[in-house]
């Protein structure tokens, strides 16, 4: 029996290889704007990652809970209004608190 595995190009199956690169762009922009609160461009920039798979990443982050809209403002690369997001758990905790108390 010969392995699958051994016969695609790069010795791995078409999947694998992409899955992992995906999980680890979204590890990357998970830690980008951990640093500091940053518009979905910066982080584009700053990583090299496309602008589309970013926005993939965080609608992905959002719906875990794990990223948060903190304000708006002027991007200091696009110079237009664009949302800054923050992963940072703290923030993410306290925002939710504040949140709470509103519809109480």
């Amino acid at each position: 029996m010969e392995n699958n595995q051994m016969n695609s190009p790069g010795g791995m199956h078409k999947g694998r290889g992409k899955s992992i690169l995906f999980y680890t762009q979204k590890q990357r922009v998970y830690k980008a704007f951990l640093r500091q609160p940053k518009t979905m461009l910066q982080v584009a920039t700053e990583t090299g990652i496309e602008r589309a798979n970013i926005c993939r990443y965080v609608a992905a982050l959002k719906q875990e809970g794990n990223i948060c809209l903190m304000y708006k403002s002027i991007c200091p690369i696009s110079k237009c209004r664009a949302g800054y997001y923050t992963t940072d758990p703290y923030i993410i905790d306290a925002v939710n608190r504040k949140a709470s108390n509103l519809w109480k």
